[in-house]
């Protein structure tokens, strides 16, 4: 897509498109809002806790912060390419950007890797990442699990918890205020959600191995494989400089910046998808709305600030730039529950 939302290709190309079928999460398999219910009547069952991106446990002077996360469907892009080197990446980079979306500094991961059967290279791949991942977000991986469950597991499958310490005082606040200024920051590529309708509108007239048409220097599985990026090193700018909420743009795609209180959020100048994004829309026909409410699209963490504190953020980070403002909910262009305004779009 352009700057302004624009599809290359022309009104020929858009009406050819529109003659196939256009793609859904749901229906690829994902149905986000049975994903919402079930995840409600399980918190539901064990009882409400502190914190959002991360449980927050009271241990005096200071929180002790927990995350856990997986690294989804894309594990099936890595087992088809026989390429698990970049997994391990994403897993750590889940978890870790989910602590820095609460303000809270990660310290120590652990992981777990079950398989249908032990394979030494494969696992040594796995390895490769989670290591390179734990160094670039300056974390320690103390331990992990793997379990061998041919009865259960078909392939493998990799998740991770996270853990991080906190001041009382260093956390976000956790809600963005009105004319607090929105500064984001962009996406390394589709991360590691909305897998499972990337994979399935890629391979709708494609293989993992062809050339990938906007980058014939790469292949498709490739661009879907391109790890999640961490943001561990904004958490000391948005500290220093007061942030009162941020989002991590995962699934959910930009309904995430409603985790940050019901507001009017307009976004008139996010970063420009990543070439993926355009790539999975064409070929799964895929809705601009439901692009957005599936994917980063191109910013994978946005932070509310006050304007001058904004202004300070966007200098001290290599990338960072003020992508929107927030506004009071309600009136004409919103509902007392919150929007998300972006490229024409509203979302709640």
């Amino acid at each position: 897509m352009n700057e302004d939302g624009a599809r290359d290709g022309g009104e020929d190309a858009e009406r050819g498109a529109n003659d196939e079928e256009r793609m859904t999460y749901s229906g690829a398999g994902v149905d986000i809002a049975d994903s919402e219910a079930a995840t409600a009547a399980l918190v539901g069952a064990v009882g409400e806790f502190e914190g959002d991106y991360a449980g927050l446990l009271d241990i005096g002077d200071r929180y002790l912060a927990l995350a856990t996360d997986g690294v989804g469907t894309k594990l099936l892009v890595a087992e088809a390419l026989g390429d698990f080197t970049t997994i391990g990446v994403d897993c750590i980079a889940m978890n870790v950007n989910d602590l820095v979306a609460a303000g809270v500094e990660p310290v120590a991961f652990v992981d777990y890797l079950a398989v249908d059967a032990p394979d030494d290279d494969v696992a040594e791949q796995v390895g490769r990442g989670l290591a390179a991942g734990a160094a670039e977000a300056g974390i320690a991986l103390v331990g992990g699990e793997t379990a061998v469950m041919p009865d259960v597991i078909r392939g493998l499958d990799l998740a991770g918890t996270c853990a991080g310490l906190a001041p009382k005082d260093a956390i976000f606040p956790g809600e963005a205020e009105v004319g607090d200024a929105l500064v984001g920051f962009p996406a390394s590529g589709v991360h590691s959600n909305g897998l499972t309708l990337a994979r399935k509108a890629a391979t709708r007239n494609h293989e993992y191995t062809d050339p990938f048409p906007l980058d014939e220097s790469r292949t498709v599985g490739e661009v879907l494989l391109e790890p999640t990026r961490i943001y561990a090193d904004l958490l000391a700018p948005l500290r220093e400089r007061d942030a009162r909420a941020a989002a991590h743009v995962t699934g959910g795609g930009w309904t995430n910046l409603l985790r940050m209180g019901a507001r009017r959020y307009v976004v008139d100048d996010p970063f420009d998808p990543n070439p993926v994004f355009e790539f999975v829309r064409r070929e799964g026909n895929v809705a601009d709305e439901e692009m957005y409410r599936t994917f980063n699209m191109g910013t994978g963490f946005v932070a509310a600030c006050a304007p001058a504190d904004a202004e300070a953020v966007v200098e001290a980070t290599d990338d960072g730039r003020v992508v929107g403002r927030v506004e009071a909910a309600g009136g004409q262009a919103g509902s007392e529950a919150g929007t998300v305004e972006i490229r024409g779009l509203t979302l709640s």
